[in-house]
């Protein structure tokens, strides 16, 4: 018998460079199916979902803007390779018989939905994973604060970051071999101890509308359907202040 749901309605955050794989650009399709698969076994325990992805695997606005580049318009390419990868994970998700949406912040009508909100609503209702694309919609903010943006007008009980480790640590633990690993966080502790979970507005966001944020590694078998139920390793913040 399956353990109940600890989170009813998810939003998973994804970043572009996971999707790549250990390709140095694009898509790593054997990672994008197993993708697939796990939010289908997600999906079957009764839990609804919905995803923000990155496009850092494609173009990554913020580090061109440094080159020179007009910023604003550095984001909104960033923001159309976000729409580039949520098709390719749509595409994973109906081949595993998942009925899916995409849903942009920026209008492409041809290729996918316009992002509104009680559209994205009735889709989840009706048991649509929904991939919301194009951040934001705006220059100037991460794909991790659209993340909480959409968790909160979502109404969702957490906000799921999908990293390259377990949890959250004091520092990179690939690159100090004792950096700290954290079971469970204030958002005050994230905020004041500077840690690289997600950016300070998507910590702030997340902690007015609390919503606990649960960081897990995405290249552990199974470990989001185990986030759902409460189990696995993961590094829960939450709220304590």
């Amino acid at each position: 018998m399956a353990a109940p749901l600890l989170y009813r309605r998810v939003l998973l955050k994804i970043s572009g460079e996971a999707l790549r794989g250990a390709q140095a650009y694009g898509l790593d399709w054997d990672f994008v199916d197993g993708l697939a698969n796990e939010l289908l076994a997600v999906q079957h325990l009764g839990a609804e979902l919905c995803l923000v992805i990155g496009g850092g695997n494609i173009f990554r606005g913020a580090s061109t803007a440094q080159r020179g580049m007009e910023r604003a318009s550095a984001d909104y390419m960033g923001m159309l390779a976000t729409v580039l990868n949520a098709l390719a994970v749509q595409h994973a998700l109906e081949k595993v018989g998942a009925e899916t949406r995409v849903l942009s912040a920026l209008p492409i009508q041809t290729v996918c939905e316009p992002y509104i909100r009680r559209r994205a609503l009735r889709h989840l209702e009706r048991g649509r994973i929904v991939v919301f694309a194009a951040g934001t919609g705006n220059p100037f903010f991460s794909t991790d604060t659209a993340a909480a943006l959409r968790a909160a007008e979502m109404g969702c009980n957490a906000l799921l970051k999908a990293t390259q480790v377990d949890g959250v640590y004091s520092a990179d633990p690939h690159q100090v071999a004792d950096a700290t690993r954290y079971d469970a966080l204030t958002y005050k502790e994230v905020l004041s101890r500077e840690l690289k979970v997600m950016d300070a507005s998507a910590i702030s966001l997340a902690r007015e509308n609390r919503i606990p944020i649960v960081v897990f590694s995405i290249h552990t078998p199974g470990a989001l359907a185990d986030v759902v139920v409460g189990q696995g390793i993961s590094t829960v913040i939450s709220g304590g202040d």
